[in-house]
């Protein structure tokens, strides 16, 4: 039953990130046509986006398992790193460079972050 609960909600959290992340993709490509705004003007917001929406999903795992937020959030950044990975993999036939790595090494400490403050904040809820 452990293991049912904490693959729930790692998909949450998954199921989060790529939500959060379509519609900021719908924001930005949108401000980038019919604004004067060019995409080395916004890289900077971006990961920045990108960095709270992986804390996020994080959070979301967290509070969803309950117990094991560090490796709830692990398990979400790596399910994230993984699909991104396998997209760009399989439909651009490129692999991750050293620079894309570094960022999903963050990108996975952060929703290590998320998941612990995600389980802290639910198990606080309950008391």
């Amino acid at each position: 039953m452990e293991g049912k609960r904490m693959g729930s909600a790692i998909l949450f959290g998954v199921m989060t990130i790529f939500v959060i992340a379509l519609i900021t993709s719908v924001i930005f490509s949108l401000l980038l046509r019919f604004t004067n705004l060019n995409e080395q003007s916004i890289q900077w917001f971006v990961l920045v986006l990108s960095f709270l929406t992986l804390f996020i999903g994080g959070f979301v795992s967290g509070g969803k398992g309950q117990s094991k937020g560090w490796l709830l959030g692990a398990s979400t950044g790596l399910c994230y790193s993984f699909i991104v990975f396998l997209i760009q993999f399989l439909g651009y036939d490129q692999l991750f460079t050293a620079q894309q790595f570094m960022f999903h090494g963050a990108f996975i400490a952060v929703a290590v972050l998320g998941g612990v403050f995600g389980v802290n904040i639910a198990s606080n809820r309950q008391s």
